[in-house]
């Protein structure tokens, strides 16, 4: 799994790669804002939901939540699940509202 810095996705996304981006905070979480086009899928039913994203195996999958912690947990589990591009957002959202969206809260 590859592990990015909030400024290091900034600009892998800025290339215009075509990412999938999953948040999988808690739904009480997501008023503290989210990255522009990710989709939230809670942590918990990232099992049930595994079909769902199966035909993105093969593509990056960005996931996201509040310090990067669940997100790895998710993207290992991915991982062993067979996807091949799984990317952890290091520092998760707090390190994006401090680093590149100034607008979201830290919590």
């Amino acid at each position: 799994m590859k592990q990015m810095t909030a400024t290091e996705l900034q600009d892998y996304l800025a290339t215009g790669v075509s990412a999938v981006k999953i948040d999988v905070r808690e739904a009480h979480e997501l008023q503290n804002g989210m990255i522009e086009g990710a989709q939230h899928i809670p942590m918990q039913t990232i099992p049930e939901q595994i079909l769902n994203i199966e035909q993105h195996k093969n593509d990056p999958i960005v996931l996201i939540c509040r310090s990067g912690m669940r997100s790895d947990q998710v993207g290992q589990y991915l991982e062993q699940s067979g996807f091949t591009d799984v990317i952890n957002l290091v520092g998760g959202m707090n390190a994006w509202a401090k680093d590149i969206d100034t607008t979201m809260n830290v919590y």
